[in-house]
Protein backbone atom coordinates (compact mmCIF):
# COMPACT_ATOMS: atom_id res chain seq x y z
CA UNK A 1 0.00 0.00 0.00
CA UNK A 2 1.27 3.56 -0.79
CA UNK A 3 0.95 5.05 2.41
CA UNK A 4 2.78 8.67 1.33
CA UNK A 5 -1.01 8.77 -1.12
CA UNK A 6 -2.70 9.62 2.60
CA UNK A 7 -0.53 12.17 4.00
CA UNK A 8 -0.56 15.50 2.67
CA UNK A 9 1.85 18.45 3.29
CA UNK A 10 0.50 21.82 4.65
CA UNK A 11 2.96 24.57 4.66
CA UNK A 12 3.69 26.82 6.79
CA UNK A 13 1.82 25.02 9.65
CA UNK A 14 2.14 26.13 12.93
CA UNK A 15 4.18 28.35 11.64
CA UNK A 16 6.29 29.85 8.59
CA UNK A 17 9.01 27.54 7.46
CA UNK A 18 7.08 24.37 8.73
CA UNK A 19 5.90 22.03 6.33
CA UNK A 20 3.35 19.71 8.31
CA UNK A 21 2.85 16.33 7.77
CA UNK A 22 -1.07 15.88 7.75
CA UNK A 23 -2.11 11.98 9.12
CA UNK A 24 -6.04 12.57 9.54
CA UNK A 25 -6.27 11.29 5.96
CA UNK A 26 -4.50 8.38 6.62
CA UNK A 27 -6.22 7.60 10.05
CA UNK A 28 -9.84 8.15 8.25
CA UNK A 29 -9.08 5.79 5.74
CA UNK A 30 -9.88 2.05 7.64
CA UNK A 31 -7.66 0.10 5.37
CA UNK A 32 -4.64 2.91 5.29
CA UNK A 33 -5.01 2.98 8.88
CA UNK A 34 -5.06 -1.30 9.42
CA UNK A 35 -2.37 -1.26 7.23
CA UNK A 36 0.33 0.94 8.81
CA UNK A 37 -0.60 0.19 12.53
CA UNK A 38 0.09 -3.56 11.48
CA UNK A 39 2.98 -2.75 10.49
CA UNK A 40 4.42 -0.75 13.22
CA UNK A 41 2.55 -4.33 15.41
CA UNK A 42 5.05 -6.42 13.24
CA UNK A 43 8.10 -4.18 14.22
CA UNK A 44 6.86 -4.52 18.30
CA UNK A 45 6.26 -7.86 17.87
CA UNK A 46 10.29 -8.94 16.05
CA UNK A 47 11.33 -6.45 19.38
CA UNK A 48 9.25 -8.73 21.74
CA UNK A 49 8.05 -5.77 23.64
CA UNK A 50 6.07 -6.10 26.45
CA UNK A 51 4.19 -2.55 26.43
CA UNK A 52 3.90 0.14 23.88
CA UNK A 53 4.50 3.77 25.29
CA UNK A 54 2.80 6.86 23.48
CA UNK A 55 3.36 10.24 23.37
CA UNK A 56 0.61 12.55 23.86
CA UNK A 57 -1.41 12.85 21.37
CA UNK A 58 -0.53 11.62 17.82
CA UNK A 59 1.85 8.82 19.72
CA UNK A 60 -1.77 7.65 21.23
CA UNK A 61 -3.36 7.27 18.03
CA UNK A 62 -0.70 4.55 16.22
CA UNK A 63 0.58 3.24 19.75
CA UNK A 64 -2.95 1.82 20.90
CA UNK A 65 -3.83 0.06 18.11
CA UNK A 66 -0.66 -1.48 18.19
CA UNK A 67 -0.74 -2.24 21.81
CA UNK A 68 -4.00 -3.83 21.10
CA UNK A 69 -2.94 -5.83 17.68
CA UNK A 70 -0.41 -7.64 20.61
CA UNK A 71 -2.10 -7.89 23.53
CA UNK A 72 -0.02 -5.81 25.83
CA UNK A 73 -0.92 -2.41 27.38
CA UNK A 74 -0.31 1.16 26.39
CA UNK A 75 1.26 3.53 28.25
CA UNK A 76 0.16 7.33 27.78
CA UNK A 77 2.85 10.12 27.82
CA UNK A 78 1.63 13.31 28.56
CA UNK A 79 1.94 16.90 28.79
CA UNK A 80 2.24 18.33 32.72
CA UNK A 81 -0.77 18.32 34.71
CA UNK A 82 -2.51 15.86 32.82
CA UNK A 83 -1.94 12.58 34.93
CA UNK A 84 -3.63 12.32 38.19
CA UNK A 85 -0.81 9.98 40.28
CA UNK A 86 2.48 10.48 40.95
CA UNK A 87 4.24 11.40 37.57
CA UNK A 88 7.60 11.42 36.56
CA UNK A 89 8.37 14.57 33.95
CA UNK A 90 11.13 15.60 31.48
CA UNK A 91 11.63 19.01 29.31
CA UNK A 92 12.65 18.94 25.95
CA UNK A 93 12.83 21.41 22.91
CA UNK A 94 10.56 20.91 19.46
CA UNK A 95 11.77 21.95 16.09
CA UNK A 96 9.34 25.23 17.18
CA UNK A 97 9.60 25.80 20.72
CA UNK A 98 9.64 23.98 24.48
CA UNK A 99 8.09 21.56 26.20
CA UNK A 100 7.28 19.13 29.10
CA UNK A 101 6.15 14.89 29.21
CA UNK A 102 4.90 13.08 31.84
CA UNK A 103 4.54 9.21 32.93
CA UNK A 104 3.14 7.83 35.89
CA UNK A 105 5.82 6.60 38.00
CA UNK A 106 4.43 3.34 38.98
CA UNK A 107 2.91 2.29 34.77
CA UNK A 108 6.48 0.86 33.61
CA UNK A 109 7.45 -1.94 35.37
CA UNK A 110 11.21 -2.56 36.36
CA UNK A 111 12.90 -4.47 33.43
CA UNK A 112 9.48 -4.22 30.83
CA UNK A 113 10.84 -4.23 27.26
CA UNK A 114 9.27 -1.03 25.59
CA UNK A 115 8.57 0.04 22.15
CA UNK A 116 7.88 3.52 21.52
CA UNK A 117 5.49 4.08 18.83
CA UNK A 118 4.55 7.70 17.52
CA UNK A 119 3.46 9.60 14.34
CA UNK A 120 6.91 11.64 13.55
CA UNK A 121 10.46 11.67 14.01
CA UNK A 122 11.65 15.64 13.73
CA UNK A 123 14.54 16.45 15.68
CA UNK A 124 13.98 13.89 17.93
CA UNK A 125 12.98 16.02 20.93
CA UNK A 126 10.10 14.36 21.91
CA UNK A 127 11.41 10.92 21.55
CA UNK A 128 14.47 11.78 23.71
CA UNK A 129 12.45 13.04 26.28
CA UNK A 130 9.85 10.11 26.31
CA UNK A 131 12.92 7.18 26.52
CA UNK A 132 14.19 9.15 29.15
CA UNK A 133 11.14 9.05 30.65
CA UNK A 134 10.77 5.26 30.38
CA UNK A 135 14.29 4.82 31.83
CA UNK A 136 13.59 6.39 34.94
CA UNK A 137 10.75 4.45 35.42
CA UNK A 138 12.82 1.27 34.65
CA UNK A 139 11.85 0.48 31.51
CA UNK A 140 14.27 -0.78 28.60
CA UNK A 141 13.28 0.88 25.24
CA UNK A 142 13.70 -2.03 23.09
CA UNK A 143 12.44 -0.36 19.55
CA UNK A 144 10.89 2.63 18.67
CA UNK A 145 8.58 2.87 15.55
CA UNK A 146 7.19 5.74 13.66
CA UNK A 147 4.86 6.60 10.44
CA UNK A 148 6.98 9.40 9.15
CA UNK A 149 10.65 9.99 9.47
CA UNK A 150 11.62 13.42 8.47
CA UNK A 151 15.22 12.61 7.16
CA UNK A 152 16.84 15.74 6.50
CA UNK A 153 16.08 17.01 10.31
CA UNK A 154 18.17 13.97 11.12
CA UNK A 155 16.28 13.17 14.19
CA UNK A 156 17.05 9.27 13.86
CA UNK A 157 21.02 9.97 14.79
CA UNK A 158 20.22 11.39 18.47
CA UNK A 159 18.71 7.63 18.54
CA UNK A 160 22.02 5.38 17.58
CA UNK A 161 21.62 2.53 20.33
CA UNK A 162 17.85 1.84 19.40
CA UNK A 163 16.20 -0.03 16.44
CA UNK A 164 14.37 2.48 14.69
CA UNK A 165 11.46 1.46 12.30
CA UNK A 166 9.85 4.20 10.25
CA UNK A 167 7.06 3.71 7.48
CA UNK A 168 7.71 6.67 5.31
CA UNK A 169 10.61 8.46 5.50
CA UNK A 170 10.45 12.41 3.69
Amino acid sequence: MKLKEYIKTVPNFPKDGIMFKDITPLIADARAFTYATKQLSDFAREKDADVIVGPDARGFIFGTPVALNLNIGFIPVRKPGKLPRETITEAYDLEYGHAELSIHKDDIKTGQRVVIIDDLLATGGTIEATIKLVEKAGGNVVGIGFLIELAELKGRHRFKDYPIHSLLVY
